[in-house]
């Protein structure tokens, strides 16, 4: 019970914390577990394709091909840090994708036993997918720890959080080290891993409960609405949420654009500004992107946005 109170659970537990950051960190500390496991195996088969394993390698050659992938994944990783703010208010969504990313990066790492001759591109493609899937984690990281801290306690939280996935990460590893003397298959060991890694995931994100809206939020709560005539609490609201949407899905409404992307003449505005003369808002349907277009004005404020985003949200119901 010492070792739980000094590294597992933070200070005051269970009441420093609200009551979903058990189910949180039982399902993080599961995909850890996972993910310690397949980086023996992916560690294992990258050493083995750029020839340390087969001592086949000029010493200098396998440095530079490690630097240069290395060096790649950093790149990837500068770049996609300029995604901004979606960080903040789509956090789950992008937690969750950073994950697929890995599992991705990973097989393609293992996908190098195959190819040894494209090493150096495979491990960098890799690698780059892999980084990217590791600002995800990192930007999303904090807000997720600050939904569960009462108090002045993040600190603590985020400590013990990280600590309880590096047990993790250890027991998986040791464990993969122990079984991967048996060489098992690594297709198998691969479907295996990366399964289980991606149902933590899943359930890991869908046990968040975050007490602020985005467009996922705010669309079960208008439907729910709109259909029964109740808000749904905070927790169901945060357990009916989209966790995943394809990079190719229309997004069917946009909040806050620019005039030239909403309208496509000047009539158009024309005609429909007089509906909204006394509201701060605009919204307006472009038949060309079939998308929904809600325009702010200049002296909006937040109560003007939520109702914005509400009547965009019940066009699109109705």
């Amino acid at each position: 019970m010492s070792f739980i109170r000094s590294y597992v659970v933070p200070e005051g537990f269970p009441h420093s914390v609200t009551p979903s950051y058990v189910p949180y960190m039982s399902w993080r500390a599961m995909k850890h577990f996972f993910g310690g496991a397949m980086g023996v195996f992916t560690t294992r088969t990258l050493l083995n394709s750029v020839g340390v394993a087969q001592s086949k390698a000029v010493p200098g050659a396998v440095a530079i091909n490690w630097i240069l992938k290395d060096g790649a994944g950093r790149v990837g990783k500068m770049l996609f840090a300029r995604q901004g703010k979606k960080f903040d208010y789509d956090l789950k969504q992008l937690r969750f994708s950073g994950d697929l990313l890995m599992e991705l990066g990973a097989g393609i790492e293992l996908a190098t036993a195959a190819f040894p001759q494209l090493f150096l591109p495979m491990a960098c493609i890799a690698n780059v997918v892999k980084n990217v899937a590791a600002v995800t984690s990192t930007s999303t990281r904090t807000p997720i720890y600050k939904a569960y801290a009462k108090g002045e306690n993040i600190g603590d939280v985020t400590a013990k959080g990280e600590s309880v996935g590096n047990i993790a990460d250890l027991l998986g590893t040791g464990l993969s080290i122990l079984i991967s003397k048996s060489n098992p298959s690594l297709v198998t060991s691969f479907a295996f891993l990366s399964c289980g890694y991606l149902l933590s995931s899943y359930h890991e994100v869908r046990s968040v409960v975050l007490n602020t809206l985005n467009r996922a939020r705010f669309t079960v709560a208008v439907d729910s609405f709109i259909k029964t005539g109740y808000v749904p609490t905070l927790k169901d609201g945060n357990s009916q949420e989209t966790i995943f949407n394809p990079p190719w899905r229309h997004e069917p409404v946009a909040i806050g654009s620019r005039f030239g992307e909403a309208f496509q003449e000047p009539a158009s505005f024309i005609a429909i500004k007089p509906m909204f003369e006394d509201e701060r808002y605009i919204v307006t349907y472009n038949p060309t992107k079939d998308k929904v277009y809600a325009l702010l004005k200049d002296q909006a404020k937040p109560d003007d946005i939520l109702k914005a985003a509400f009547h965009v949200s019940n066009d699109l119901l109705w």
